[in-house]
């Protein structure tokens, strides 16, 4: 439905430009040739006097029957193509084809009709009835063009969740319209709706001459905000403008940002669609899934030309019909209704919060909620530094390499590696109180060990020791490091129907740079693609996210910055059992004797790494926490603005208790 067609101002001179040369041959009379070629042309290019000087009725009928039929199919151009021309004494008959622009996205109506022609006082003259316009229109009769959904379906269709749940409420539209028949002032009524809503005053003039006398048109829809700081304006325009109250699916429900909002089309949205629009009960995403499904979600409308009696206004005959595309489905989602909203209580107090749950066997997005930050911005699509959280896909490959989760590995609160200074930092409460970072690149922020004590590999990674773990870059090459990473889908090719980030990792030549990847300094993340991680650690086996699971893909996203999903997704891969099992113990130390302690409760068997990370962006120092982990078939990432590592830990430890409880 939203579609634009660009021809309207196109089509017209194109047109006439085509069929002159066709009809214009040098004929003289008494032949018929140069009567059907100044009637064709002259009708064709809007010249209706020219036209009616070959016509042998009162020429200003005629004038004002091709004018109204012009009005009355809104027209954007008419064009004819001669087939064929037969004379037969003092009588001729002229076969033509006829193209009907009917514009603003409705179809090219074709047809075949005749022009009969006789000899009047020497000259060759058309015979003039109506039928010359159709064969099927007759005196006293009009045209009139119905659009309309097709059937009964409803304008917009819902988007669901997994279980066919819809993920967003009716809300209230209300349609400023007119019947056609009734209104007494429609020039006043289009110029009142223009000074009100910036829609252009002729083409909701020709909405209204070209339909059924007896339908209401709608010409402007307002949702509810704009319609109650409109009322009294819209009242002032009179008895001649009718309001209807239209009930449509389109107030999100959580997550938001993800299933989008949805707007009435305004002239401004009707400018950036570049060209005219339709404007009555059409709705369309301004984001998210609403957006990115616009199409599917709409449909398409159907069109009626039909002919009606101009007496009674009843329907006589239809004579073209193009139908509309029916919706059969919904847009599937693989959001859980349940499990979203245990998500949003749970970032609901302390700090800015995001949270990102996925299915662990499936890689399905069960939930997506937030605190200040934006779901799909931030959550599928955010870049991120996950500090220490990261070591967890380094793991992958440095115990691929044979690195000993038990050996000792001493976490100094100063060391540097290859020329670049790490810095072991006590927690912080609160981000008013930044400890001094001596490098520009981020520094990760955990618990120090304690002292006296020289812990292990696996003690270094529960606690997320920065010193410790970047000097683990001696012991892994930038191969490995590569592979490991792309066994997590970091940097992938895994896309979805919405603008996301797979992640990014920088190139590893030096043991430096090899360090400040394991520390999570110099890689971007988004939350979602450290759920994957956190998920392919779970099952066993990475796989990329589905958000989305009919229809597969929109046809055409119209979110013009969002990623379509590709022909054919990444594989999944499965991890190596010997490491997975060693990947599991350190992920389980996280939580048992690690930061990432507040994300379980007594008996609980929760899995996960936390860290802090400190970093700068556009100039302003930001802190952020980390905690990637799961527990059962959930796995999430969880961000918040704090400095302590232990915050994003109590959240996931929340979310996890009360999607338990909801289960």
């Amino acid at each position: 439905m939203l579609a634009v067609r660009l021809r309207r101002a196109l089509s017209a001179g194109l047109s006439l430009a085509v069929a002159v040369p066709m009809l214009s041959a040098c004929f003289s009379e008494p032949s018929p040739h140069e009567a059907v070629s100044q009637f064709l042309v002259g009708w064709q290019s809007g010249d209706y006097a020219a036209a009616a000087e070959r016509v042998d009725g009162d020429p200003k009928a005629v004038r004002k029957a091709l004018e109204d039929a012009g009005v009355q199919l809104d027209a954007a151009s008419i064009r004819f193509a001669l087939r064929s021309l037969t004379t037969n004494g003092d009588s001729a008959d002229a076969r033509f084809h006829v193209q009907i622009d009917l514009g603003d996205n409705n179809p090219i109506w074709q047809y075949d009709n005749d022009l009969p022609l006789h000899v009047v006082d020497g000259r060759w003259k058309v015979r003039w009835s109506p039928s010359v316009i159709h064969p099927q229109l007759r005196e006293g009769q009009r045209f009139a063009v119905k659009v309309a959904p097709e059937g009964d379906q409803p304008i917009r269709q819902p988007i669901e969740d997994r279980n066919g749940d819809p993920l967003q409420q009716d809300t209230t539209l209300y349609l400023a319209g007119v019947y056609p028949d009734r209104v007494k002032d429609p020039v006043g009524v289009c110029e009142r709706l223009f000074q009100l809503t910036g829609f252009a005053q002729d083409r909701l003039l020709a909405r209204i001459r070209s339909a059924p006398p007896q339908d209401f048109v709608p010409l402007v829809t307002f949702g509810a905000k704009k319609y109650a700081q409109l009322l009294d304006r819209l009242e002032e325009i009179g008895p001649d403008l009718k309001i209807e109250k239209q009930s449509q699916p389109v107030a999100p429900a959580q997550p938001v940002d993800i299933i989008g909002k949805v707007g009435a089309i305004t002239a401004e949205t009707m400018q950036q669609l570049g060209g005219p629009q339709r404007a009555g009960g059409d709705t369309i995403g301004q984001g998210g899934l609403q957006k990115a499904y616009q199409d599917q979600l709409t449909g398409s409308t159907g069109t009626e030309v039909m002919t009606y009696d101009l007496k009674t206004g009843e329907q006589v005959a239809e004579l073209a019909r193009w139908p509309g595309r029916t919706n059969t489905t919904s847009v599937r989602t693989t959001i859980d209704k349940g499990v979203q909203q245990s998500a949003d209580l749970s970032v609901g107090g302390g700090p800015a919060a995001l949270l990102v749950a996925v299915d662990a066997p499936s890689g399905q997005i069960r939930a997506v909620a937030s605190k200040e930050f934006d779901q799909q911005t931030d959550g599928l699509a955010g870049r991120f530094p996950p500090g220490t959280t990261f070591s967890i896909v380094a793991a992958d490959g440095l115990l691929g390499a044979g690195l000993d989760p038990d050996q000792k590995l001493p976490c100094p609160a100063d060391r540097t590696v290859g020329g670049a200074r790490f810095q072991q930092t006590e927690a912080r409460p609160q981000p008013q109180q930044p400890t001094p970072t001596p490098t520009p690149t981020p520094t990760a922020i955990s618990t120090a060990p304690p002292a006296g004590t020289t812990p292990s590999v696996t003690a270094d990674f529960a606690q997320g020791c920065v010193t410790a773990l970047a000097s683990l870059s001696r012991r892994i090459d930038a191969g490995a490091l590569n592979r490991a990473a792309a066994r997590f889908g970091i940097g992938g090719d895994w896309r979805l129907p919405l603008r996301s980030f797979t992640g990014s990792m920088p190139a590893a030549a030096t043991d430096a740079a090899k360090a400040k990847i394991i520390a999570g300094q110099t890689v971007r993340v988004s939350p979602l693609s450290m759920a994957l991680v956190a998920a392919a650690l779970g099952s066993g086996t990475w796989r990329p996210p589905t958000l989305v699971t009919s229809p597969s893909s929109p046809d055409a996203a119209a979110d013009t910055s969002s990623d379509p999903a590709p022909a054919t997704p990444p594989r999944p891969v499965t991890l190596d059992p010997a490491t997975l099992t060693e990947l599991r113990a350190l992920m389980r130390a996280g939580v048992v004797s690690g930061t990432a302690a507040a994300a379980s409760a007594p008996g609980d068997k929760v899995y996960g790494l936390a860290s802090a990370v400190t970093y700068t962006e556009k100039k302003r120092e930001r802190h952020l926490s980390w905690f990637v982990g799961w527990q059962g078939d959930l796995a999430v990432a969880v961000l918040t603005e704090s400095a302590d590592p232990a915050a994003s830990a109590r959240v996931a430890g929340q979310f996890f208790r009360s999607a338990r409880t909801a289960a």
